[in-house]
This record gives C-alpha cells, sequence and structure tokens, in this order.
C-alpha cells in the first residue's frame, strides 16, 4: 500500500513539473495548486513542510535562469574553484565525508559472489528509497517507486550475492544526508563496482558544493578527458549510488536540466531542495 510521504511527493513533483515548464509565466498559487486537485492553502503548506519555503519562493531555485546564473558565477569552473579553496568555511560540505572504494576485480567480475548485502527501504524528500550496503560501506541507493521492481533490479546487479531484508547503522548513516538544514555529518563509506574511469567521474561528483551545479563538459575538463563529454555522460547515467554521489547537479551547458535516470521532476526537485538549504 502506498505511504503517504510516496503521495504527497508525487503531488509535489506534478507541481515541479508544472513549475519548470511554466515558470516564465510565474503562475500564481491558484493555478499550481489546481494542477496538483489541492486547495491553495493545503498545497501551500503540503509544499512548504517538504522544501522549507513556499512554491513562489522555490521557483526561484529551479529555472532555467537560475542554473546558468549559478554556472556564470565563477570565472574558473566550479570544481576548480571547489579544488581551489577546500571548501573552507560554510561551504565546507558534507560530500567530502563521504569516500569511494571500488570493489575489487574479482568481485566486479563475479557478480557479488560471496557478498552478503544488506538492504532496508526508507523514506526521503524525495520518495522512497532501497539502500543497501555490504561490510565495507553502501552499494547501492535508489529511488524505488516500485519497491518490487527496485528489489529486482538490486538483485540483478549483484546477482550471486546474498541477500538480507536488515536495517544496519551506516543505512542511517547515510540516511542522514536527506535530512534538511542539517550541519554536521557521519562518515559514509561507499563499496561500488565500476569501472576505473567511472570511479574517476564518481570521485569527480562528489565535489561539486551541495546547492551548485556543474556541467557534463567541466566534468570531462576536471577528470582531463575534455572530448569524453559522451563517456562523462554514460558514467553518470551508471551512478549505483543516489543523491550520494550527486549526478543530479550535473546539467546541459545550456542550462537545460537534462536527462535524469530517476525522473527530470525529480532531479528537478533535488536541485531546487539543496539551493534552498544553502542559500537562505
Amino acid at each position: 500500500m502506498e505511504n503517504q510521504n510516496d503521495i504527497n511527493f508525487r503531488r509535489i513533483t506534478r507541481a515541479i513539473e508544472y513549475i519548470y515548464t511554466h515558470f516564465r509565466e510565474q503562475p500564481h498559487l491558484d493555478r499550481i495548486a489546481s494542477e496538483v486537485n489541492l486547495s491553495p492553502f493545503h498545497f501551500q503548506r503540503m509544499f512548504s513542510e517538504w522544501a522549507g519555503v513556499g512554491p513562489k519562493k522555490f521557483l526561484q531555485y529551479i529555472t532555467v535562469e537560475y542554473a546558468k546564473k549559478m554556472l556564470k558565477e565563477h570565472n574558473a569552473t566550479l570544481l576548480d574553484t571547489t579544488v581551489e579553496t577546500g571548501l573552507s568555511g560554510t561551504s565546507r560540505l558534507h560530500d567530502l565525508f563521504i569516500h569511494i572504494e571500488g570493489m575489487t576485480p574479482g568481485e566486479y567480475k563475479n557478480g557479488g559472489e560471496n557478498l552478503m548485502i544488506h538492504y532496508r527501504f526508507a523514506e526521503s524528500p524525495f520518495g522512497t528509497i532501497l539502500i543497501a550496503s555490504t561490510p565495507k560501506g553502501i552499494c547501492h541507493l535508489a529511488f524505488a517507486d516500485d519497491k518490487i521492481l527496485g528489489l529486482d533490479t538490486l538483485k540483478e546487479n549483484f546477482p550471486k550475492a546474498d541477500f538480507r531484508h536488515k536495517s544496519e547503522s551506516i543505512h542511517q548513516h547515510a540516511l542522514s544526508f536527506f535530512e534538511r538544514n542539517r550541519k554536521e555529518f557521519l562518515p559514509v563509506k561507499l563499496h561500488v563496482k565500476g569501472t576505473g574511469f567511472q570511479l574517476k567521474i564518481w570521485e569527480a561528483l562528489l565535489k561539486i558544493p551541495k546547492g551548485h551545479l556543474s556541467t557534463y563538459g567541466e566534468i570531462a575538463a576536471f577528470v582531463r578527458q575534455p572530448k569524453a563529454s559522451r563517456a562523462v555522460g554514460s558514467a553518470i547515467g551508471d551512478n549505483p549510488v543516489a543523491f550520494l554521489i550527486p549526478c543530479h547537479r550535473v546539467i546541459l551547458s545550456s542550462g537545460i536540466i537534462g536527462h535524469y535516470h530517476w525522473g527530470n521532476a525529480r532531479k528537478t526537485a533535488m536541485i531546487g531542495w539543496e539551493a534552498v538549504q544553502t542559500t537562505r
């Protein structure tokens, strides 16, 4: 049975899709509320509880102009600026607390044989998620609008692993990254399977500050593969750990949001939600 959190987020994503499509018209609250079959009062309250600001304010964070503004604010690329400053002071972000450990070639080739994977479902501001871990760290985090399909996908990624529905402390550590306005984060280790190139791209994504955006071209330049934007896009799309490895912070150079594995409305919601947390 669908829980209330998923029902509310589905309404929010519908509203965000509408806002993003019609932002040039600056739609009023009544008009947006009618699109999700809610009264303006109830929609305002539900949206504010989710985002921490009202839909009118949120609109400012998710327009194409906002994305372009974020990208044009830096003379250097965003990633270069991040590395040079060390994310000091208020810009020090939780991404640096995440450490990636690639699976060994043997683990990569044998589909997780001899690996014990513990998993659980949990709620996030962006809908139900499936999170899983090995003894070395988080190996999977994905949005699971359909829990059965979500679990099937996890098992397809590790066809020879042993699975157990069990909550681990590392799961809770990872889930803390979804908490609004949280300042301190416990270290989280990631244990993911990928090629050397993919791991390099995912490590680059971790350097994009919360509330900021980068482009596929910038990521390619950062890993010294300036002509490999297409390969970079594929590696970003293969990210096995949603949100923690922030592939949602990469957009097209035109400022358009671009494709997202778990839905463009969800990607837009993440960008706006994070912008709200870092600019208020």
